[in-house]
């Protein structure tokens, strides 16, 4: 929290901009609520209320940048994170089958934190690897052709690390 605060009141003293520029300057918001997703791994009420006093914006001008922006979280994501890939090549290569088999082997549905806070899963319209569907991001690393027998490897993996 003092980080904010002092990052908010550093962002209101830059000397290349007049006081009333500062006063809720999107890119600072921004800048502000991408830092604490990075700490946190999403953004909560309490810190968006942070933000938004730091910066010395309303509360409503913070919730409306984080959300309409796609890539702010306001739920946690669990240890590992799952996005499954269904844009067309992917869904046409069996998508649908790869995201059932995830939520079947990890044990939790699309959109879920599993009890354990282990794993989560998040449905996305494309990665950008049409060649290797279906594809899924596990933890920022792609991972192409996917079978069930493949996700149940892969998840196999993920928990003989955690141990």
């Amino acid at each position: 929290m003092q980080q904010l605060e002092e990052r908010g009141a550093a962002l209101a003293r830059r000397p290349d901009v007049d006081e009333g520029e500062t006063r809720g300057r999107r890119g600072d918001l921004i800048a502000m609520l991408l830092e604490v997703q990075k700490r946190d791994g999403w953004l909560s009420p309490e810190e968006l209320r942070r933000i938004a006093a730091a910066l010395n914006v309303p509360e409503a001008r913070a919730w409306g940048v984080a959300s309409f922006y796609g890539a702010f979280r306001f739920t946690p994501r669990g240890r590992n994170h799952v996005k499954v890939c269904l844009g067309t090549a992917c869904h046409i290569k069996g998508g649908n089958v790869a995201l059932q088999s995830w939520e079947r082997t990890c044990g939790v549905k699309e959109g879920e934190v599993s009890a354990d806070g282990r794993f989560s899963i998040e449905r996305v319209a494309c990665v950008g690897c049409c060649a290797m569907a279906p594809v899924a991001v596990v933890n920022d690393e792609t991972r192409g052709r996917l079978t069930p027998m493949a996700v149940e490897g892969i998840v196999r993996g993920l928990q003989g690390h955690e141990r």
